[in-house]
């Protein structure tokens, strides 16, 4: 039990050993000076939200401040390797709140060693799961320079939950895990904030996940992220390729941006000409541009699945068209795609302009504006485009056709004429 006079006295010693008034220190915690006599006379305990700014404006840990004494300055602890218990359990209090939901499938919140969801579809006859884990990348590392704290958030699930809808899945539920090396209640507040948020536009919940504080592993300021998902799908709608045919479209489903992929070539960019990230470009500074958040595709595909209309779909990352689309197709059938109908968006015009990037480079790079590819049958295509086009731009790229010799990953994705740069 907290000896709040004993708290008090330690409090009003430190505030001393400082040289700070009453009001000074109420000054740095924005309260008043009568609430921090309160505090010293052991009338009342600091509210918990406060605990860690009055820690710090005395020079001491959160564990030392409620134990009213401080720690043997030879001993080790946990606080001295930068991890403060009291304080980690705060920035737990605060996360509760964004792990809220409404989904009755979730039939427990933050604090059991695990989480527990409910797998009952009586609708499904065969329910396969479908996993997948993610990261965002060095986009975050760029997020976090420019105060994208959120927004990072948004394109890990977004690319997450894009991983399991080309294969027919519905979203259910996300584990996320922030590695870092010193706990900001704020940072790590808007983190799972974001990922919450993201879930929810997802239609699908984040049950869980791990605050690791790691401060001989990370640097202070440094916050690593990644998540995993569980979806749900019928075993006889999985869409993995296997009934692509000769003759079906290739249609492409418009991305608004590098989503999170080709950062690495973009920081490099960013170092050699640093000038460039205030150019404007659409209206928007060249970085606003760059950390727009992943499009996410499952509120537009949901209505398709289960009808037998979509062949085969390709999340485009890293790798680009050719690397990623060749990962559905059937043995002894090749895409063809025309690049000249490839609507490239100004962001990309943008990067090959002043990095001088081959078109080459920048199709193995970068998306080009094709955030998905989807093979649709010759009959079906004007529905599904139809269709996709209330969410996004959604046209025709190129065809299946029968292989003429035996092609292996990339090779399977034949790209015809040019990019349209003008």
């Amino acid at each position: 039990m907290i000896d709040s006079i004993k708290v008090g006295e330690f409090i009003q010693k430190k505030r001393r050993e400082l040289g700070l008034t009453q009001g000074q220190l109420a000054e740095r915690l924005n309260v008043s000076f009568q609430t921090i006599s309160k505090w010293e006379n052991g009338k009342a305990y600091p509210n918990i939200e406060l605990l860690p700014d009055l820690a710090r404006a005395l020079d001491i840990s959160v564990d030392e401040l409620l134990s009213g004494s401080e720690k043997d300055q030879d001993g080790l602890s946990y606080s001295k390797a930068g991890i403060d218990i009291a304080y980690t359990d705060s920035i737990k209090s605060e996360m509760k709140k964004h792990l809220e939901t409404r989904d009755r499938r979730v039939l427990n919140g933050l604090g059991p060693f695990a989480s527990l969801y409910d797998i009952k579809f009586p609708e499904i006859k065969e329910p396969v799961l479908v996993l997948k884990s993610e990261e965002p990348g060095s986009k975050q590392k760029l997020a976090m320079e420019y105060g994208y704290t959120e927004s990072i958030c948004h394109d890990m699930i977004n690319h997450l939950v894009n991983d399991i809808v080309v294969m027919g899945a519905t979203p259910l539920a996300v584990l996320d895990t922030i590695v870092c090396g010193k706990a900001e209640k704020a940072t790590i507040s808007a983190l799972v904030k974001g990922v919450a948020d993201a879930c929810r536009e997802n239609e699908c919940s984040l049950v869980g996940g791990e605050t690791s504080i790691q401060p001989s592993v990370v640097d202070a300021g440094v916050y690593v992220l990644t998540s995993s998902i569980a979806g749900i799908a019928e075993k006889k709608h999985i869409i993995d390729g296997s009934a692509i045919r000769e003759g079906d479209a290739v249609l492409a489903l418009a991305s608004n941006g590098l989503h999170t992929n080709g950062y690495s070539l973009v920081r490099m960019l960013l170092d050699k000409m640093p000038q460039i990230k205030l150019e404007k470009l659409n209206g928007n500074t060249f970085i606003e541009e760059i950390m727009k958040p992943h499009t996410p595709y499952y509120p537009s595909l949901k209505a398709l699945f289960g009808k037998s209309l979509l062949r085969g779909m390709a999340h485009i990352t890293g790798g680009g068209i050719a690397g990623n689309l060749c990962r559905v197709l059937p043995e002894g059938l090749e895409a063809q795609i025309d690049l000249s109908k490839i609507r490239i968006l100004p962001v990309f015009r943008f990067i090959k302009e002043r990095g001088n990037v081959s078109d080459t480079e920048m199709l193995t790079t970068f998306n080009m504006g094709v955030g998905m590819t989807i093979v649709v049958s010759q009959k079906d295509k004007a529905k599904v485009i139809r269709h996709l086009s209330k969410f996004h731009d959604c046209y025709e790229i190129g065809t299946i056709v029968r292989g003429t010799e035996v092609r292996k990953g990339p090779e399977k994705v034949l790209l015809k004429k040019k990019l349209r740069w003008v």
